[in-house]
C-alpha cells in the first residue's frame, strides 16, 4: 500500500485477562482528517481534491471489506458491528449478551485509549482482541482493514458469532463498512429523544436499535415513545429492543434475534 503507515498494536486478550501484545499486525491507511473541513472559501480546486481523497480511502476500505466478508462467510462466522455514543452501555450490553446468548464467540473491540472494555468483556471468558486507535491518529471509527488484522490474532474456526464494539461515535463509524453481516446501534435514554434526527445516517445503516437505561425511565423526562417514532421515521422496518443492562429487562428478545441471525448465516451457509 502507497504512502507512510505506522505501526497499530492491537492487544490479544485471553479469556485468563493476561493481554499478550501483537506488534505490526495492522497497517492503517494514511489518515485523512479533513474531509471537507478544512477547506478554503472559494475554492472549488481544493474542494474537488478533497473529494476525491475521500472517495479513494472509502473505495480501498469497501475493497477490503468485501475481502472481509468472503473470509468471513467461508468460516460461517456471523459479524456483528455494534455502534453507539460514548456512555450509551454497549459494553455492559455486550457483557450481559456474551454471557447469555450460549453463542460461540470472540469480540474486536475499537477504543481510542485504553483496554477497559477488553478487560471487561475478556470477564466472560470469550476471547478479545483490543485495537486503540491512538496509534495511528486516534481514529473515530475502525476500517475494514483493521477487522481483517485483528481477526487474524483469533481462532476463527472456534467461533460462531463475531462482535465488533466499534469507537464510541455517531457518526464516522456509520460511514465504514467493516465486512460484518449486520449493523446494531445502542441509544439510551440519557442521550434524549432526537439523537435519531441529529445522526439520521446511523440509524439509517442499523439493522436494529437498542434502547438502553431504561431502568432510569422513572427518574427521567424523556418520551419513550417519541424516541422511537423518531427511530422509525427514519428507518420504518428497523426492530427496536427496550432493555435495561442493568437489570437485563428486555433481553430475551434482544437475545432470540441474535440468534436467529446467526442461525440463518449458518444455514444459508451450509445450504451452499
Amino acid at each position: 500500500m502507497a504512502g507512510p503507515e505506522s505501526d497499530l498494536l492491537p492487544q490479544l486478550i485471553l479469556p485468563d485477562g493476561v493481554c499478550n501484545p501483537v506488534r505490526n499486525v495492522c497497517k492503517p491507511l494514511p489518515a485523512v482528517k479533513t474531509y471537507g473541513c478544512q477547506v478554503a472559501k472559494n475554492s472549488e480546486r481544493k474542494i474537488e481534491m478533497e473529494i476525491k481523497v475521500v472517495r479513494k480511502v472509502l473505495d480501498v476500505n469497501d475493497t477490503m471489506a468485501a475481502q472481509n466478508r468472503k473470509m468471513f462467510a467461508e468460516k460461517n462466522i456471523f459479524v456483528l458491528n455494534v455502534m453507539s455514543s460514548p456512555g450509551s452501555g454497549k459494553t455492559t450490553i455486550l457483557e450481559k449478551t456474551l454471557a447469555r446468548a450460549e453463542i460461540k464467540s470472540a469480540v474486536i473491540v475499537g477504543d481510542i485509549c485504553t483496554t477497559n472494555d477488553a478487560d471487561r468483556l475478556a470477564g466472560t471468558g470469550v476471547p478479545v482482541v483490543q485495537v486503540n486507535t491512538d496509534e495511528f491518529g486516534g481514529d473515530c471509527h475502525l476500517a475494514a482493514h483493521v477487522i481483517g488484522n485483528a481477526a487474524a490474532n483469533l481462532d476463527l474456526d472456534a467461533i460462531d458469532l463475531l462482535i465488533v464494539e466499534n469507537v464510541g461515535n455517531l457518526v464516522c463509524p456509520a460511514e465504514f463498512d467493516i465486512g460484518e453481516d449486520a449493523r446494531v446501534v445502542v441509544l439510551s435514554v440519557t442521550e434524549g429523544e432526537d439523537k435519531p434526527l441529529k445522526y439520521p445516517l446511523m440509524f439509517r445503516v442499523c439493522n436494529a436499535a437498542l434502547l438502553n437505561k431504561t431502568d432510569l425511565l422513572p427518574y427521567l423526562d424523556y418520551d419513550k415513545e417519541m424516541a422511537v417514532r423518531y427511530i422509525h421515521q427514519i428507518q420504518p422496518e428497523m426492530p427496536v429492543f427496550e432493555v435495561s443492562a442493568k437489570t437485563e429487562e428486555g433481553f430475551d428478545p434482544w437475545l432470540e434475534w441474535l440468534r436467529n441471525c446467526v442461525r440463518q448465516k449458518l444455514v444459508k451457509q451450509n445450504a451452499n
